[in-house]
């Protein structure tokens, strides 16, 4: 397999041809036929990968998959064990597992091998995290001052473009820096492509179309309608790290709190949404979630506020 791979080679080579082979078209499933985000996707294969290697440790000598059809849920909680021992909090355990769980169900719908400790194997708990949005005035000020601290006239007007078109729109950071030049607005709407390839219509408002238009002008290189919307310095696609730098470089000069960041941005984009009245459903839609549930974490927001607002302003509270 080529050194590239979401799979590395030297988890390949911990364990035994059986288990390497099946390894590999799990990995392409998941690329392939489930679309998978190749955020999620590497997120899976490493911590599968994490799996394998302890399993050859832990057995003192390479996994098969007759290894992994027999592993008992002591095997389970001493490589949850071993995580937690190397720094892994719940949340990133429980995802890691989650890893493992796929690939073991994969298997197992496919008929290659059954394992059945896996279902009893309890999910650690996570803490129940709220969004954190910025106020409206917060994201306003954002959005006034975004290129501020820019060194050209055409990096600051594509931070303003960005920081735009996340709080206007409500994309997340990955689905705006993959857009190309040619996936302008048309009739007001944008076509986004989010998590595992599903594709989306957003609505442009008249603030975000002139942010993107005035960047697209001025933008130095790049112009074909293939290339990258969002560039860095060099000409190349931006990097998430590049915008979350100049985010917080700003948050510092305006005096933002620390929840002041570029996805911090689609949380206020719904919960502003929901405050002015929308519902859930339409800000499902637009966030592009698959599930309600997701969405409705942000009636918990408003609930929050509302709270604060009571026991600040109520005589007896």
């Amino acid at each position: 397999m080529a050194q590239s791979s979401d799979i590395k080679q030297e988890t390949l080579t911990a364990c035994a041809p059986d288990l390497a082979d099946k390894l590999q078209k799990w990995q392409e499933f998941l690329r392939v036929e489930k679309n998978m985000s190749r955020h999620t996707l590497r997120a899976y294969c490493g911590d599968v990968s994490h799996f394998v290697q302890f399993l050859a440790n832990h057995k003192g000598h390479p996994p098969s998959l007759n290894d992994l059809s027999q592993i008992s849920l002591r095997d389970f909680r001493s490589w949850m064990s071993r995580k937690a021992m190397d720094g892994a909090g719940n949340a990133s355990r429980a995802r890691s597992l989650s890893g493992v769980k796929n690939f073991l169900s994969w298997l197992d719908k496919n008929g290659i091998m059954h394992n059945a400790a896996i279902s009893t194997v309890r999910t650690p708990k996570q803490a129940h995290k709220l969004p954190r949005p910025l106020h409206e005035s917060q994201a306003k000020e954002v959005l006034a001052q975004a290129g501020l601290l820019a060194d050209e006239d055409w990096i600051a007007a594509r931070d303003k473009a960005l920081f735009t078109l996340l709080y206007g729109c409500g994309l997340r950071i990955d689905e705006a820096l993959s857009l190309n030049m040619n996936d302008k607005p048309r009739d007001e709407f944008l076509r986004v492509t989010g998590k595992g390839n599903k594709e989306r219509q957003v609505p442009v408002i008249p603030l975000v179309a002139a942010a993107l238009e005035t960047y697209r002008k001025i933008k130095p290189f790049g112009l074909a309608p293939d290339d990258p919307l969002f560039i860095g310095a060099h000409g190349k696609r931006l990097n998430q790290g590049v915008a979350q730098r100049a985010m917080r470089e700003l948050r510092v000069t305006l005096g933002l709190p620390e929840n002041a960041t570029p996805h911090a941005l689609r949380h206020s984009f719904a919960t502003h949404l929901l405050q002015n009245g929308a519902n859930l459903r339409e800000i499902q839609e637009l966030l592009g979630h698959a599930s309600l549930s997701t969405t409705q974490r942000y009636t918990e927001v408003n609930a929050a506020e509302l709270i604060k607002v009571y026991k600040a302003a109520h005589p007896r509270a």
